[in-house]
């Protein structure tokens, strides 16, 4: 990869990295560390990482980073499958939020995999060899993920 390449993989992917780390550690100052250890890392193994890997290769480092720092925080899940004890009944009207905020209740591997299906757009391969996990945990994680935010929103009137 030349200097002119990785300048363009900073242009193009930071945000997508940002918001991806913002998501799953819930701290600013923390994405963007992530975010720049990240390229960091990119940069030091530019001439073994192709251009065209390049996007997957940020994101496999921003997960194993973010895993990394939660484990030395002692705020790592032990991929425990939570159950919502209630579900959401108020009449709410921003959508947007209250997805984040349902997301944010769902286990740090759970909201991982979600956020890089859903948001990123990853398929379930792609999602195997960023995190390392097996294709049918992927789609394990996925599916609960997805069980969990459904009861935690509840009834579709109650979102309207």
């Amino acid at each position: 990869m030349l200097p002119e390449e990785y300048n363009m993989c900073v242009d193009k992917y930071a945000d997508g990295v940002y918001r991806f780390a913002l998501k799953v550690m819930n701290e600013m100052n923390m994405a963007k560390d992530i975010v720049q250890e990240s390229f960091e890392k990119l940069w030091v193994n530019r001439k073994t990482v192709e251009n065209a890997k390049a996007k997957s290769y940020l994101f496999t480092v921003a997960y194993h980073l973010m895993v990394d720092k939660k484990r030395k925080n002692r705020l790592f899940d032990k991929y425990s499958d939570t159950v919502f004890e209630y579900a959401h009944s108020e009449q709410y009207s921003d959508l947007n939020e209250l997805l984040h905020r349902a997301a944010e209740r769902l286990p740090e591997i759970q909201r991982s995999v979600l956020l890089l299906r859903d948001y990123e757009g990853y398929s379930y391969e792609e999602i195997e060899n960023i995190t390392g996990l097996s294709l049918s945990q992927v789609k394990v994680y996925i599916h609960r993920a997805r069980l969990q935010m459904k009861q935690y929103i509840g009834h579709i009137d109650a979102v309207i």
